[in-house]
């Protein structure tokens, strides 16, 4: 199984972090040792004084698939969820600073947060982060930049998709800093997918 993700999805995070926005999908990927489920707390690692949340809608890809095409990627999903791409930002600026790249900023363990998989219903979707109760990032799929059938399609050209693997499809704006202490909660519409307490 693999983890991956999509960067500036949206327009207004491309701003909120002083970027371009970008003309194809930006692609990364993260190990199976940063996924973090079943409602599991996250501890702040010693190496970073400033990690972030973005919050994303996760798809998880239901068969293997290579070179698909965008009228036949709904079919690849096997459902859908929210999670979090837990960024060191300080290291992230480093990393950047010295044209190296971002994998220890962005694929540490358990930096992927993800929630309980639903349908996936193929329409937009609302979806929204809580932190200590109260709405801290909002976000529509209507306002990808890349929409979901396009990136299952972009990204098949380059990796084959295997049963299980999991698309994070990128962060609307309101990223911003976490604490020990928070309590984050992920929901699509009113139904909530998760909760992660940060220890």
């Amino acid at each position: 199984m693999k983890i991956i993700c999509i960067g500036r999805n949206y327009v207004n995070h491309a701003k909120e972090m002083d970027s371009l926005v970008p003309s194809e999908p930006i692609v990364f990927l993260k190990p199976d040792t940063a996924l973090l489920k079943n409602n599991k707390p996250f501890y702040y690692p010693d190496f970073s004084k400033d990690i972030h949340h973005e919050l994303e809608l996760v798809i998880k890809i239901s068969k293997n698939g290579k070179n698909i095409q965008v009228p036949f990627a709904h079919k690849y999903i096997d459902g859908i969820s929210v999670g979090i791409d837990f960024t060191a930002r300080d290291i992230q600026q480093i990393c950047k600073e010295k044209g190296l790249p971002w994998e220890k900023a962005k694929a540490f363990d358990s930096s992927a947060v993800v929630g309980t998989f639903i349908s996936y219903p193929n329409k937009e979707l609302n979806f929204s982060l809580k932190k200590n109760g109260e709405i801290i990032q909002e976000g529509n799929s209507k306002n990808m930049i890349f929409s979901i059938d396009y990136i299952i399609s972009y990204v098949s050209k380059y990796f084959t998709l295997r049963t299980g693997d999991l698309i994070y499809t990128g962060t609307p704006e309101g990223v911003g800093p976490i604490a020990k202490g928070d309590k984050l909660e992920g929901f699509i519409a009113s139904s909530k997918l998760f909760t992660c307490d940060i220890k």
